[in-house]
C-alpha cells in the first residue's frame, strides 16, 4: 500500500531541496567541530562552503555523507531523512564525494579506475561474469573518460598521472552512476595554474541538474563555479550569500586575511 505523505513531508518535498541540514552538530568529546548547523541546497544548485582552517568544513562533509554520525540534528536528502543511514545507502540514493587525499587505485589504469567506479554502483556489481567490450558498464566508463578529458591517458597507470589529472579522475569516478549531489573536498589543492583553469572548465561543464557542494580555500576558483556561498567559522555558519556578496564582505575578508597572516 502506498504511503501518503503528511503535511510536513509534502512541504519539504515541494521546496525542491537536494540537501537540507536541520540543526546538525558533531562533537568529539568536549570539542564541538560543527554546532547547530542548518542550511539547504536546492536541486541543481552549486554551493561553496568556505572558511579558515579548522572551521569545521570537512567534518560537515563527513556528517553529510555518513562517514561521521551526527551528534544531533537531521540530514535530509531529497526529502528523505538519511541521518541514520550508512554511507553506502546514501551512495545508492545518489550522493557522492571526493576527498582531500586521493582514493585511487594507483597501479590500475585510468580506464580501469573508471570501470570499477561504474561497476561499484551498478546493479550487477556482485556478478562474477566478466563484462564484454560492448557492455553498458564499459560504455559508461568510456563516457566518463571523455567527460573529464582524460581519453588521451586512458591506458596509463594512475601512478603516472600528474596531480591535476588525478583530481580530474576523482571527479570522473564521483560522476559514476548519475549522481544527484556531489561533495568536492578541496579539488584544487596542489594544482598548478593551468590545472586550476582546467578544473574550472570541468566543474562548469557538469550537468545543470546535478547539485554540488564545494569546499575550497582558493576563493578565485570557488566563486567562479557556484551560485551561492556559505561561510563557516568555528563550526557555525557565519554568513551566506551570492559570490559577489561574500567576496565584498569585510568580515569574510578579515577572516581570510587573518588566516594568511598566520600562515
Amino acid at each position: 500500500m502506498a504511503t501518503v505523505a503528511g503535511p510536513a513531508q509534502r512541504e519539504l518535498l515541494s521546496t525542491g531541496d537536494a540537501l537540507r541540514l536541520e540543526g546538525v552538530s558533531r562533537s568529539f568529546g568536549a570539542l564541538k567541530a560543527v554546532e547547530n548547523f542548518s542550511f539547504s541546497v536546492a536541486a541543481g544548485e552549486r554551493r561553496a562552503v568556505i572558511g579558515a582552517n579548522g572551521a569545521g568544513k570537512t567534518t560537515l562533509f563527513n556528517v553529510i555523507t555518513g562517514d561521521y554520525a551526527a551528534t544531533s540534528g537531521r540530514v535530509r536528502f531529497f526529502g528523505e531523512d538519511v541521518t541514520a543511514h550508512p554511507p553506502y545507502e546514501r551512495i545508492r540514493a545518489g550522493m557522492r564525494r571526493t576527498y582531500q587525499s586521493s582514493l585511487l587505485f594507483r597501479d590500475l589504469t585510468v580506464r580501469d579506475n573508471l570501470f570499477l567506479a561504474v561497476r561499484g554502483v551498478a546493479r550487477g556489481r556482485f556478478s562474477f561474469l566478466h563484462p564484454g567490450r560492448a557492455s553498458t558498464t564499459r560504455a559508461a566508463a568510456e563516457g566518463l573518460l571523455e567527460r573529464v578529458r582524460l581519453t588521451h591517458v586512458g591506458d596509463e597507470p594512475v601512478a603516472m598521472l600528474s596531480h591535476g589529472q588525478q583530481r580530474q579522475l576523482e571527479i570522473g569516478m564521483a560522476l559514476a552512476g548519475a549522481p544527484r549531489l556531489i561533495l568536492f573536498d578541496e579539488p584544487a589543492a596542489g594544482l598548478s595554474p593551468a590545472e586550476r583553469r582546467e578544473l574550472v572548465v570541468l566543474l562548469n561543464a557538469l550537468p545543470k541538474h546535478m547539485s554540488f557542494i564545494l569546499i575550497e580555500h582558493d576563493l578565485e576558483i570557488a566563486l567562479r563555479v557556484v551560485d551561492r556561498v556559505t561561510v563557516m567559522h568555528n563550526g557555525r555558519m557565519l554568513k551566506e550569500g551570492t559570490p559577489a556578496e561574500i567576496e565584498n564582505d569585510p568580515e569574510v575578508q578579515e577572516i581570510y586575511m587573518g588566516q594568511a597572516g598566520h600562515a
